[in-house]
Parts: structure tokens; sequence; C-alpha cells
């Protein structure tokens, strides 16, 4: 059975399994203390049988007027735990805390645009591609920024994608 719960500090000690993953990004232990510290809303944690991590994610909300938003900064399933509707499960999280507490006007992530597989998983969860970022990634690699509108953005201005792709100094939040 798996458990659905807030992710706590002491869960950086056991969620090395979750992170094996090429397309994982992984991060020092002080970016995931400030948001637990800041956005513990948004740190939700799946864990199973004998409390082993299965997947996490990590986000935040920011912007300012309508583009006032979610973002998720992470989101991971470990390998043995795959297709078992764990990441559906904790996006939807996300984008209740972005729709029900922070009353947001959409959520929004970043994926390389050689992971076709979480583009596709992505797509299936209703987010589409608002623009593409170059060399957003260490490796210089492209990012997509794409987008599910909430509720709030009821004519979904904030998902009608860009014409052209822009540069990571030109994007409005870190």
């Amino acid at each position: 059975m798996t458990s659905l719960r807030r992710f706590t500090a002491h869960d950086l000690l056991q969620f090395n399994n979750v992170n094996l993953d090429y397309f994982t990004e992984t991060y020092n232990l002080n970016f995931y203390l400030d948001y637990l510290a800041r956005w513990p809303e948004y740190c939700q944690m799946a864990e199973g049988p004998g409390r082993q991590a299965m997947g996490y994610i990590f986000g935040k909300v920011e912007g300012v007027g309508e583009k006032w938003h979610g973002h998720v900064t992470a989101v991971t399933v470990a390998p043995a735990y795959r297709r078992l509707r764990l990441a559906d499960k904790l996006m939807g999280l996300l984008e209740d805390v972005t729709h029900q507490v922070h009353n947001g006007y959409f959520v929004d992530l970043f994926v390389r645009v050689s992971n076709a597989v979480a583009i596709n998983m992505y797509t299936k969860f209703g987010y589409t591609v608002y623009r593409r970022v170059l060399g957003y990634y260490s490796n210089d690699e492209d990012a997509f920024d794409m987008r599910k509108a909430m509720p709030r953005d009821v004519a979904k201005r904030s998902i009608i994608p860009l014409k052209k792709p822009v540069r990571p100094e030109d994007l409005e939040f870190d």
C-alpha cells in the first residue's frame, strides 16, 4: 500500500533510490531544506511498506498578478514503482495546493526536450508546451516550459504558447 504524506527533512537521508535516474535533477541539501522551510505544502513523499521511498514532488508558488502560479521543481518516482500512477497522484496534490490554497492561475514545469516519456506523461495530465527555453540544463540541453491552467484562469491565457524560444535569463522567475 502507498501512503502520500508531507516530505520531511529526515526523508533526505532515505530517498537516494528515487534519485538514481538520468532525468532526475538532484540538488544540494540546502536547496531541499529551503523548499521544506518555505513551501512545505508543496513537498510530498510517496512511501511504501517499511517506509520505502517510492517517489516525491517538490514545488513552490511564485509570480505576481496573472503570473501567480505553482511550479513543479522536481517530481520523480523510483524505477521499481513506475507505472503505478504515483506521478499522477503527486502532480494532483501539487495542482490542488496551487488551486485551493494559493488560488494560482496555472502550474508550470520544465522538462528536457529529449525526455519524450515525461513529455508524453505531462501531456496526458493536461499540460501543454508553452515555450522552449534554450540551453536551460547544465549540459546546454533545451527545456520545454509546460503549463496547465488552473480554474482561476478561466480564459486560459496563461497557456497560450509563445512563438519564439527564450533564454534562461529571460525567464520571469527562478
